[in-house]
C-alpha cells in the first residue's frame, strides 16, 4: 500500500478590495509602504466578502457602496509574506470621500495616470476591467 505524503495546505490572509469610480476617476489610498492601493481590507472570520467591502469602504472613505461584480483574484507577496487579493467593482451615490487615519493620503485619479503610480499591477488590471465594464453599460 502506498502512503500519501502529508502536505500542509498554504494559508494566506485574504484582502477584499473595491474599485470605485467617481466621475470616471478611480479612488485610491496611499499605504504605509508608500504605494497606492484600492480601498478595502482583511476578511474577518465568518464575514462574507461583500459585507467586508461595504464595512471597509465605510471605515476608510466614509462612503456607502453597492458591490456589483467580482473582478479579479491573485496572490501578492508583501512584507515577507503572501496575501490573496480579491477585487470587486463597486458603485456609490456618494460624490466625495473622507480618508481615515489608516492611510497616508487619498486621491481620485484618471485611468490614464495609473501607469505612473507606484502600485501592484493587479490593482491596475482590476481598475481597467471595471472601467471597461462600466463604459459598456
Amino acid at each position: 500500500m502506498i502512503q500519501a505524503e502529508s502536505v500542509a495546505s498554504p494559508r494566506f490572509p485574504v484582502s477584499i478590495k473595491g474599485v470605485v469610480l467617481l466621475g470616471g476617476r478611480v479612488v485610491l489610498l496611499k499605504n504605509e509602504r508608500d504605494e497606492w492601493e484600492l480601498p478595502g481590507g482583511r476578511l474577518e472570520s465568518g464575514e462574507d466578502p461583500e459585507a467586508c467591502l461595504v464595512r471597509e469602504m465605510s471605515e476608510e472613505l466614509a462612503i456607502r457602496v453597492e458591490v456589483e461584480r467580482l473582478l479579479d483574484c491573485w496572490r501578492y507577496e508583501v512584507g515577507g509574506g503572501e496575501v490573496v487579493i480579491v477585487t470587486y467593482g463597486c458603485t456609490t451615490a456618494d460624490r466625495t470621500v473622507t480618508r481615515s487615519a489608516e492611510h497616508r493620503a487619498a486621491g481620485v485619479f484618471a485611468i490614464e495616470a495609473l501607469d505612473a503610480l507606484k502600485m501592484p499591477e493587479g490593482y491596475r488590471r482590476s481598475i481597467r476591467a471595471w472601467q471597461r465594464l462600466v463604459s459598456e453599460e
